[in-house]
């Protein structure tokens, strides 16, 4: 006798293999996207001389260098502008699949790039405004991908789901700093002419590019469109405006400024902890660079689990409260924490390591909630466009930090300058979290 499988239970499977693979996915996205950031910072670093000019002051080339780095975070807010446009009108789906090939793409591009000595300063023309055009990109990927994700996910599952795509974070930069390291050891680098200069730097930007056409294949094959977006263009009556006129107005625009403050201190503390610190921990605290790099490289192994950690509290106690305390512990212990980390010297190498890693906890480790949170604060007619440009907007007033540590070297030695802006960053999250309401309950399934 033949026994029928119920079809609730079916429907049930169903819909978690489908939340499962938009996780997935957007895990997989998030990866390719922070693996695509640090590739500059992390691969091409120790072949600069490769594409650094001749003939120019040490000002110049470092502001060439910057302008590297600059590049993609001045063109991920551009990303998100175009690409959450259509991640609303068109589709989740489809809009994340144009992002991740396309930087995909362009990634594989830089890695073919001729160098200075080869085409003068075309060449670093060539890598700065690909670098641009890979953070458009990039801000197209999670503009996207991340919505879907949190579409399929129930609210009881929406704080560990964003934190286990935000953990592509740390996963990214341990992948592409033990790459980098093995590299290093295949093909040294020892100036102009040497084998990681010449080709081996190449080699993790061809990965990232075929990380990303994976990710392509395997979105393509396995993620299914949002259902819930799906159900707003069905159910939809007439032709809706633009989104981004929809955002920019009303209770859209409020809720946008809202999410703006607080992303703003939530990029300050990011970069006072994953930008400055690693710098300080040679400069100051005396580190060689292996040492410095094992350092980071454990607190971000840790981080990992500290954003599931983040995701499960902030299920347990809500959104609203978890940012407000974590604002309040970042400027507190965790500036707290960062004046003894700095004030440490090599010897103290194990304290060091436990610092680095309680500092990437407290401060840094939140981020595993941002993408619940931001999807749960727009409907779905402006989800992507006030996910995407609330989580890339932000970046901009912070990503000058290097100018506000100038000014603040005036008044403090220099050491203590990201302490100031750790208690600046970590006040603006916690005023950002209190302006805004409780959003772990809310029905994302609301297409108004």
């Amino acid at each position: 006798m033949t026994t029928m499988t119920p079809r609730p239970y079916i429907d049930t499977m169903e819909a978690e293999r489908k939340t499962r693979n938009a996780v997935r996915g957007a895990f997989a996205g998030f990866f390719v996207d922070m693996f695509d950031v640090y590739l500059p910072i992390v691969a091409l670093a120790p072949a600069a001389v490769y594409f650094r000019a001749t003939g120019v002051s040490p000002g110049t080339a470092g502001l060439i260098s910057s302008l590297v780095f600059v590049a993609a975070l001045l063109g991920r807010p551009v990303g998100a502008f175009i690409f959450g446009h259509f991640g609303d009108r068109t589709g989740r789906k489809r809009t994340a699949m144009i992002a991740v090939g396309g930087f995909g793409v362009v990634t594989l591009a830089i890695a073919l790039l001729p160098g200075f000595k080869q085409i003068g300063m075309m060449a670093i023309v060539a890598l700065i405004a690909l670098r641009f055009l890979d953070g458009i990109f990039l801000g197209g990927e999670y503009t996207a991908a991340s919505p879907l994700a949190m579409e399929y996910s129930t609210k009881e599952k929406r704080g560990l789901n964003s934190a286990l795509i935000m953990a592509g974070f740390p996963v990214a930069y341990v992948a592409i700093s033990l790459l980098t390291l093995l590299m290093l050891n295949i093909a040294p680098a020892d100036g102009l002419g040497s084998p990681y200069v010449e080709w081996g730097w190449r080699i993790p930007f061809v990965i990232g590019a075929l990380i990303a056409f994976g990710f392509v294949f395997f979105y393509a094959k396995h993620v299914p469109e949002s259902d819930v977006w799906e159900n707003s263009q069905s159910s939809s009556s007439s032709v809706r405006e633009s989104p981004m006129r929809e955002l920019f107005r009303g209770a859209n625009l409020r809720n946008f400024m809202q999410v703006f403050l607080m992303m703003t201190g939530l990029w300050i503390t990011l970069f006072m902890v994953s930008a400055v610190l690693p710098g300080l921990l040679k400069s100051e605290v005396g580190l060689s660079a292996m040492q410095a790099t094992t350092t980071v490289l454990i607190a971000n192994v840790v981080l990992i689990l500290g954003y599931v950690g983040a995701g499960i509290l902030s299920q347990r106690f809500g959104r609203r409260p978890f940012f407000i305390a974590f604002g309040i512990v970042a400027a507190v212990l965790g500036s707290a924490f960062y004046a003894w980390l700095v004030n440490l010297s090599a010897a103290n190498f194990g304290l060091v390591i436990v610092l680095a890693v309680v500092i990437n906890l407290i401060v840094v480790s939140c981020w595993g909630v941002v993408v619940a949170y931001i999807t749960e604060r727009f409907h779905t007619g402006v989800r992507a466009s006030g996910f995407g440009l609330g989580y890339s907007l932000a970046i901009i007033i912070p990503s000058f930090y290097a100018l506000y540590q100038t000014w603040l070297g005036a008044l403090m030695p220099a050491r203590y300058t990201p302490l100031a802006l750790l208690v600046i960053g970590g006040i603006l999250m916690a005023l950002g979290a209190a302006i805004g309401p409780e959003t772990s309950d809310v029905d994302i399934r609301d297409a108004a």
